[in-house]
C-alpha cells in the first residue's frame, strides 16, 4: 500500500501591515551581503537589458516579454534565499553558497530538480504571456506598435479602443494565480523536503489566510518593480535582492515547516 503524503506545513496569519517588516529585514540582509545582493541585481538587470537590445523595434513583444520575464525572477533569487537562511542560522555566507544552493549539499554534487522544475514551469507561463501579449497587441491594434511611443498611443490612449484594459485584465488574470503560487514556494522547496505541489498549495493557504496582507506585499513588489525597471533597468539592481531577501522574511513568517524534514539530505 502507498503511504499517505505528508501533511501541509501550518501556515500562520499575519498583521495587515507585515510586509513592510519583510522589507525592512531584506534591507538588513542586503546591506550585510552586499556584494552577493549586487550581483544577483546585475544579472537579471543584465538579461533584462538583452530583451530591451532584441525587441526595442518590437514593442508589441517588448510589453509581454518583460512582465513574463518577471514572472521567472523569482527563481533566480533563490541564491538570495540561502544567504538570509544561513544568516538566520549564524553560518557563514559567500558566493559558495550560492552556488552549493543551486549543485549540492554536503559535500556531493546533487541537483535539486524540484527547483528546476517549478522554474520551468513558471517559464512556461511567462512564454505563454509573452505570446498571448504580442498577439494580443499585435492583432487588435489600430497600428503597427514599435516603439513606446506607439504602444502609448495606440494602445494605452486610443480612443474607443479597450485593448489597453483588455491588455492588463489578461495580465491580471494570470499574474495573480501566479503570485499565489509562488509567493512562498521557492523558499519552502529551498528549505525543506516537500514536493512541488504541495509546496503549490502551501503557497495558495498562505494567500487565502492572508489576503490583506498579501495583496499589500504583491502591491510592493510591483511597485518596487516598477521603480527598478524606470532608470534603464538600473533599479533592478538594488530592487532584486531587496524583495528576493525580503521574499524569505515573508515565507518565515507566513509558513511553520518544522514538522517536515530540513532539504539537506537524500530525497
Amino acid at each position: 500500500m502507498k503511504s499517505n503524503p505528508p501533511p501541509l506545513p501550518v501556515v500562520r496569519t499575519v498583521a495587515p501591515l507585515q510586509p513592510l517588516a519583510w522589507l525592512a529585514a531584506g534591507w538588513r540582509d542586503l546591506r550585510q551581503n552586499l556584494a552577493i545582493g549586487v550581483a544577483h541585481g546585475l544579472a537579471l538587470a543584465g538579461f533584462g537589458g538583452v530583451l530591451l537590445g532584441v525587441a526595442h523595434e518590437r514593442f508589441w513583444l517588448l510589453a509581454g516579454a518583460l512582465s513574463g520575464f518577471l514572472l521567472v525572477a523569482p527563481v533566480l533569487a533563490v541564491g538570495l534565499y540561502a544567504v538570509s537562511r544561513a544568516h538566520e542560522r549564524g553560518e557563514p555566507v559567500g558566493f559558495a553558497l550560492v552556488w552549493h544552493t543551486w549543485i549540492s549539499w554536503r559535500g556531493r554534487p546533487r541537483h535539486d530538480w524540484r527547483l528546476v522544475r517549478f522554474g520551468l514551469l513558471l517559464a512556461l507561463a511567462g512564454t505563454g504571456w509573452v505570446l498571448t501579449s504580442a498577439s494580443l497587441i499585435t492583432l487588435f491594434a489600430p497600428a503597427p506598435v514599435a516603439s513606446p511611443h506607439d504602444f502609448l498611443q495606440y494602445v494605452v490612449l486610443a480612443p474607443d479602443n479597450y485593448l489597453f484594459e483588455c491588455w492588463l485584465a489578461l495580465g491580471g488574470l494570470l499574474a495573480a494565480p501566479m503570485f499565489a503560487s509562488s509567493v512562498v514556494t521557492l523558499p519552502l522547496l529551498l528549505d525543506r523536503r516537500i514536493g512541488v505541489l504541495a509546496a503549490v498549495l502551501t503557497s495558495w493557504q498562505a494567500v487565502i489566510a492572508n489576503p490583506l496582507p498579501l495583496a499589500l506585499w504583491a502591491a510592493l513588489i510591483m511597485l518596487l518593480t516598477l521603480l527598478g525597471l524606470l532608470p534603464l533597468l538600473l533599479g533592478l539592481v538594488l530592487v532584486v535582492p531587496l524583495t528576493g531577501h525580503a521574499s524569505w522574511h515573508a515565507y518565515r513568517d507566513l509558513v511553520d515547516a518544522s514538522t517536515l524534514q530540513p532539504r539537506e539530505g537524500d530525497d
